[in-house]
């Protein structure tokens, strides 16, 4: 995650897309990930809205251009907060 979405997640919001710099893995829709800070810690855990190849495709873009790009729109957030637990 880029510094802004760790400051998101910090302040209690979800995790979008746009502050989304890498998904590495394989992971479907539901999966609980972990949320790793640009210093290399986890900063939060959480259940994918998203698989890890739709989430590959999303990650940097504006929620408003999920559907354009995916061609469906399952939710406009990669982790909602209601599904999210922060660490540290």
């Amino acid at each position: 995650l880029d510094a802004g979405a760790v400051d998101a997640l910090k302040a209690g919001k979800s995790l979008l897309p746009v502050g989304v710099v890498a998904v590495e893995g394989e992971f479907e829709r539901g999966a609980a990930v972990a949320c790793i800070g640009p210093d290399g810690r986890e900063v939060a855990r959480g259940l994918a809205n998203y698989g890890s190849g739709d989430a590959r495709r999303i990650a940097r873009k504006a929620t408003a251009d999920i559907e354009a790009i995916l061609g469906y729109i399952d939710e406009p957030e990669i982790i909602h907060r209601d599904n999210l637990i922060r660490l540290g």
